[in-house]
């Protein structure tokens, strides 16, 4: 088993603290048959992969996939970022990329080139079609409402800690308002041959509706199930869906 970054630096009053479906992201990235999917996908003779993950909170998924990018890709040139509307969570991946780049140095390993982290909305601030491997672990929460985006960070009131934490699980209408903004955007945000994301639902998102919604999106498209957490009432609790493109030979110019 990899190890896990260290969070203890991070004030998780206003920032999502690892729990079950962090951890989740992290066993399935690592898993033999992730691996091996990922180490054929971007073999060493492509360009680096550029990994970003949405929603980056305390870091502790980017900064894992970042200091163990040889074993999870096969290669250790990756180039990841991150992206959070909250201004904290983006300090916060900062810090925890930098201690686990620290603890690789230190036991003499590689980690890969991080590039820093942006404040915004979802992928609103990336370049179509350069992101290779897209995390997303969203608010999947089912709430009567979505909380809207603050636009005043700077307040230091038990009120804003709160809203901040609000958004990093709040899913609104069957916990899928802001994963649907996220599955619009995906076929954009994504390389045209190589890109995929790993998305993670709970059964209450209707996991098979949403695989079944991006296999329409045309015959290239692929979505399945590569990893669930425990049965609860006979429910998977939690999954991690890959997306990607799967094209014949002859169509990859």
């Amino acid at each position: 088993m990899l190890p896990t970054p260290s969070t203890d630096h991070v004030d998780f009053d206003k920032i999502y603290e690892p729990a079950e479906d962090s951890y989740l992201l992290l066993d399935t990235l690592s898993s033999e048959s992730e691996k091996a999917f990922l180490h054929t996908h971007f073999g060493p003779s492509t360009p680096a992969p550029f990994v970003i993950e949405i929603g980056s909170g305390s870091g502790v998924v980017l900064s894992f996939i970042h200091a163990h990018s040889e074993i999870i890709f096969g290669r250790a040139d990756i180039l990841t970022a991150g992206v959070d509307v909250n201004l904290h969570a983006c300090k916060a991946t900062i810090q925890t990329v930098n201690v686990a780049e620290n603890e690789q140095q230190s036991r003499g390993l590689t980690h890969g080139f991080y590039l820093g982290n942006i404040s915004t909305d979802l992928g609103t601030a990336l370049r179509p079609g350069n992101v290779d491997v897209l995390v997303f672990n969203p608010p999947y929460v089912p709430t009567p409402n979505l909380p809207p985006l603050l636009q005043d960070e700077n307040l230091s009131s038990f009120d804003t800690d709160s809203h901040l934490l609000s958004l990093s699980y709040a899913g609104g209408e069957d916990g899928m308002e802001v994963t649907n903004r996220l599955l619009d955007a995906l076929p954009e945000i994504l390389d045209r041959t190589r890109g995929c994301a790993y998305i993670l639902l709970c059964a209450q998102n209707k996991p098979e509706v949403v695989k079944e919604m991006i296999r329409e999106w045309g015959e290239a498209w692929k979505a399945e199930t590569v990893s669930r957490s425990g049965k609860v009432g006979g429910w998977e609790k939690l999954q991690i869906i890959r997306v990607w493109r799967e094209f014949p030979p002859s169509a990859i110019q």
